[in-house]
C-alpha cells in the first residue's frame, strides 16, 4: 500500500515537474522566435541616437521626430492586445511568420524612405511584428518548459527585452560612424531572414484554436483607448500637457479604455481575461515588469542626446561608449533568468531596484564637464540593477497563472509594459525640453538639466518599483 502511495505521489510530482507542451529542444524551438523579438526590441532604442541627426536630415523638430519611436510602440500597443485573440484563430506558426515577414517589409520600406510620413509608416508596419511577436515568446515558454526552467526561459527572454534597448544606440552608433541611417534598418533584415527560417523549421504550433466569435466592438475600444492613450502622451511632448488637443485625447482614450476593460470583465469570452488582475502576485509582477520598462526605455532615450549634446561627444562615439553597459546589462540579465529560479525573486528585484536607483542619482550629478569615465560608470552600474530586476518580476507574475490564463497574462503584461514605455519616453522628453527652457545658459549646459529633470522622473519610477518590490510573496508550493 505504502509502496503504492509513493508510485502515485511520484507520477504526480513527474506531471508536475513536466511542461504543459513538451518538446524535445525547447530553446531551439524558441530560437526562431527569440531572434525576432531581439530584432523587435532593439528597434525600440536604435533610432534614438540617430534622432538628431534625422531631424537635420528630415527637416523636423524633435517633438516631430519622436514619433519614430513612439509611433513604433503606438502600434505595438494597439497590436498587442489582439494577440491573445489571434492565438485562438491562427496558429503560432502562422502568426509568428506573418509577424516577422511584417517586420521584415517595413524595414525595407524604413531604409528606402527618402521623406518623414514614408519613413513612419515603415516604422509602423515594423511595429505589427513586433506587436505579435513579444506577447507570444512568453505564451509558447510558459507551455513548453517545464517549470523548474522557468526562470532560466524568462532569463533568455530578459535577455532579449532588456539587452536589446540597451545595446541599440551602440550598435546604431557605430554604423552611424561608417554609413548612413539607412543602415540601420538595412542591419535588421538578414537576422529577420534567419528567424523566419528558424520559425518555420522548429517552432511548434502550442495555442489552442477555438475559433471564438469576434467581438467587432470590443476590438475597435482596444484600438482607441490603447492607441489613444500613447497619441496622447506622444502629442503632450509637442504641444504641452496643457494643450487642450493633448486632455481631450487622454481624457478620451481613459474612458475608452474603462469601457474596453469593464466589457471584458463581463463577457463570456473576453479578447483578454483582466479578472486575473485579482490575483495579488501576478498584479505585482506585472507592475514591476511595467516599472522596469518605463525606466529602460526612459534612460535610453535620454542618454544618446546627452551623449552627443550634453557632453558634446562624436555619434560614432556615443554608441562605444554605451557599449560596456549594454555588455553588463546582457551579463545580468543572463544570471538573473538562471538564478531566478534558485533565489529569492524577492531580493533579486529589490537588489536590481536598489541598484537602478544609485545608477540614475549618479547621472544626476553628471554634468556637461563630467569625465566620461564617470558617466560610463553610472550606465554600467543602472544596467546592472535593470536587468536583475526584470526576469524575477516576470517569472513571479506569470507563475502565478495556470496553462489557460498563461497566454492573457503575458499579453497583459507586454501590452501595458509598451503603453508604459511610450508614456514614460514622452514624458522624459516633455521634461527634456522643459528643462532647456528653464536654463537661460549654454545649449550644453541647458541640455544637462533637462536630461536631470527627465532622469528625476525615472528615479521617482524606480523608487516606487522598489518599495513594490518589498511586498512580494511567493507562494509556497508544496
Amino acid at each position: 500500500m505504502e509502496k503504492s502511495l509513493e508510485t502515485r505521489d511520484a507520477l504526480a510530482q513527474e506531471k508536475k515537474d513536466q511542461a504543459a507542451k513538451p518538446v524535445t529542444h525547447p530553446f531551439i524551438a524558441m530560437l526562431g522566435m527569440l531572434i525576432g523579438g531581439f530584432v523587435g526590441m532593439l528597434s525600440e532604442t536604435s533610432l534614438n541616437i540617430a534622432l538628431p541627426s534625422l531631424m537635420t536630415a528630415l527637416h523636423v523638430n524633435i517633438g516631430t521626430i519622436q514619433w519614430l519611436v513612439t509611433g513604433y510602440m503606438l502600434i505595438i500597443g494597439i497590436v498587442l492586445p489582439l494577440s491573445s485573440l489571434l492565438s485562438r484563430i491562427f496558429s503560432t506558426r502562422q502568426i509568428i511568420v506573418f509577424a516577422i515577414i511584417a517586420f521584415i517589409v517595413g524595414a525595407i520600406i524604413s531604409a528606402l524612405a527618402s521623406s518623414f510620413p514614408v519613413l513612419l509608416i515603415g516604422r509602423m508596419i515594423q511595429g505589427i511584428g513586433t506587436g505579435l511577436i513579444l506577447p507570444l515568446m512568453f505564451t509558447v515558454a510558459t507551455l513548453i518548459f517545464p517549470p523548474y526552467k522557468l526562470g532560466a526561459a524568462m532569463g533568455l527572454i530578459g535577455l532579449v527585452i532588456m539587452f536589446a534597448p540597451a545595446i541599440g544606440p551602440t550598435l546604431s552608433g557605430m554604423i552611424l560612424g561608417i554609413l548612413s541611417w539607412q543602415w540601420i534598418f538595412w542591419m535588421f533584415v538578414p537576422f529577420l531572414i534567419v528567424a523566419l527560417i528558424l520559425v518555420i523549421k522548429y517552432l511548434p504550433n502550442v495555442g489552442h484554436i477555438t475559433k471564438p466569435k469576434i467581438d467587432v466592438f470590443s476590438i475597435i475600444l482596444s484600438t482607441l483607448g490603447f492607441g489613444g492613450l500613447v497619441t496622447g502622451v506622444s502629442l503632450a511632448s509637442d504641444q504641452g500637457w496643457g494643450s487642450p488637443t493633448v486632455i481631450a485625447t487622454l481624457i478620451a482614450a481613459i474612458i475608452l479604455l474603462a469601457w474596453y476593460i469593464k466589457r471584458q470583465l463581463s463577457a463570456t469570452e473576453p479578447i483578454l481575461n483582466f479578472h486575473i488582475f485579482a490575483i495579488r502576485q501576478y498584479r505585482t509582477g506585472a507592475i514591476l515588469v511595467m516599472m522596469d520598462f518605463g525606466i529602460i526605455l526612459s534612460s535610453m532615450y535620454l542618454l544618446p542626446m546627452f551623449w552627443q549634446n550634453g557632453l558634446a561627444i562624436p555619434v560614432a562615439l556615443t554608441g562605444i561608449v554605451m557599449l560596456p553597459g549594454g555588455i553588463v546589462n546582457a551579463a545580468v540579465s543572463a544570471i538573473a533568468g538562471r538564478y531566478s529560479d534558485l533565489i529569492s525573486k524577492r531580493l533579486l528585484s529589490v537588489s536590481g531596484f536598489a541598484m537602478t536607483i544609485i545608477g540614475i542619482v549618479l547621472f544626476l550629478f553628471a554634468n556637461s564637464t563630467s569625465p566620461i569615465w564617470y558617466v560610463i560608470l553610472a550606465h554600467i552600474v543602472m544596467m546592472i540593477g535593470v536587468p536583475l530586476s526584470m526576469s524575477p518580476s516576470q517569472t513571479f507574475g506569470l507563475s502565478a497563472l495556470d496553462q489557460r490564463t498563461s497566454s492573457d497574462g503575458s499579453t497583459i503584461m507586454n501590452t501595458f509594459q509598451q503603453i508604459v514605455g511610450a508614456i514614460a519616453t514622452a514624458i522624459a522628453t516633455a521634461l527634456l525640453g522643459f528643462g532647456q527652457q528653464l536654463s537661460a545658459t549654454t545649449h550644453q549646459i541647458a541640455f544637462t538639466n533637462g536630461v536631470h529633470l527627465g532622469f528625476i522622473f525615472t528615479l521617482i519610477i524606480a523608487v516606487a518599483a522598489l518599495l513594490l518590490s518589498l511586498t512580494m510573496k511567493e507562494r509556497k508550493i508544496n
